[in-house]
């Protein structure tokens, strides 16, 4: 088939379309079959991910699930300390593929966090493992676990710090969970660019954060909540993930991301959580594939991370500015996809 436009025009115009609109630095990357093309910031430049973390998350436990050292059903009391008080509703107990698809009940945000942290320029930085293990005992259910669909970054951020505590044994903080993704995705992946702590080099290498207004925004720390969105990246090492998403993948997280790919929470007829994803299936008239993406935010930054396995087509964009890429980026995706 002939096209009119380069993976690499492509790509390089929806930078352009972004860079135009925004102060803070934009970088896209794109990946169609064994091409890849990256425009904007160096690449090399580092951003704030957010939300995209939640990927890592999930992938980390279907790493240990695949490895017997977790299971996806197994409760979330087992791997917190004892005596740790987690709430139950109707009878269910919360199971770590309920965190991993943000069907567990809990609310968004952890107890106490409001309205102290809502208008913090760095809000979750007080999360501290006993500030969130405390609360979780007087937090109610708003669903029976496994029945609804409801996002949580503190049952995202609780499956990192349990993670971290299980695989190594700490306190489930943020440096706990750091060394979990690293040891479990991107050591093996050869991402050296992503984690939760920057050294000196490569916080000189981040790109500043931005308002919506284009006002300068500081760094967020998410402490012991970082497995819902503490990790920073670069566009190289997350097409490197998202590589994975194809299959492409060493032994041991080909499985774990097949196992991702497999478990799921229906939402609506066409979208489906998975865990770290949401999916989303194009009706036969349109090419029949799935979408995989996630999205992230933090004060000063957005991203967005997109994939579609069957066409072997996948779309990055991190922005050091709080105005989201998404429809760029979808729109992107959904180019190459059609190709």
């Amino acid at each position: 088939m002939t096209t009119t436009t380069s993976l690499d025009g492509l790509v390089r115009r929806a930078a352009d379309r972004l860079a135009a609109k925004r102060r803070g630095a934009v970088a896209v990357g794109a990946i169609l079959g064994e091409e890849t093309a990256m425009h904007g910031a160096d690449p090399g430049t580092l951003f704030e991910i957010g939300s995209i973390s939640k990927t890592f998350t999930s992938l980390a436990l279907a790493r240990l699930a695949v490895r017997g050292e977790a299971a996806l059903d197994q409760p979330l009391r087992d791997l917190l300390p004892e005596g740790t008080a987690v709430p139950r509703r109707d009878g269910g107990e919360i199971e770590l593929v309920h965190l991993a698809c943000h069907t567990s009940g809990l609310p968004k945000l952890p107890r106490g966090l409001l309205p102290r942290g809502l208008f913090s320029s760095d809000p979750y930085a007080g999360c501290t493992p006993g500030m969130l293990l405390e609360g979780l005992g007087r937090t109610r259910l708003r669903s029976a676990p496994g029945r609804r669909f409801r996002y949580s970054n503190l049952g995202a951020g609780l499956l990192g710090l349990a993670l971290a505590r299980r695989a190594g044994g700490g306190t489930g903080s943020g440096a706990d969970y750091d060394e979990l993704v690293q040891a479990e995705i991107c050591r093996p992946l050869g991402m050296a660019d992503t984690r939760v702590a920057l050294d000196p080099e490569r916080t000189a290498r981040l790109a500043p954060g931005h308002s919506r207004l284009g006002r300068p925004r500081p760094r967020w720390n998410l402490a012991a909540l970082a497995g819902a969105g503490g990790l920073h990246s670069t566009v190289p090492d997350l097409l490197r993930l998202a590589r994975t998403q194809f299959g492409d993948a060493p032994d041991g997280l080909a499985e774990a991301v097949a196992l991702t790919h497999a478990t799921g929470h229906r939402i609506t007829g066409g979208a489906t959580v998975r865990p770290g994803w949401i999916e989303l299936r194009q009706p036969p008239g349109r090419g029949e594939h799935r979408t995989l993406f996630h999205n992230g935010g933090t004060g000063g930054y957005r991203s967005l991370l997109a994939v579609s396995p069957e066409r072997r087509a996948a779309v990055v964009v991190l922005s050091a500015d709080a105005r989201s890429p998404d429809r760029v980026g979808m729109d992107l995706l959904t180019e190459l996809a059609a190709r």
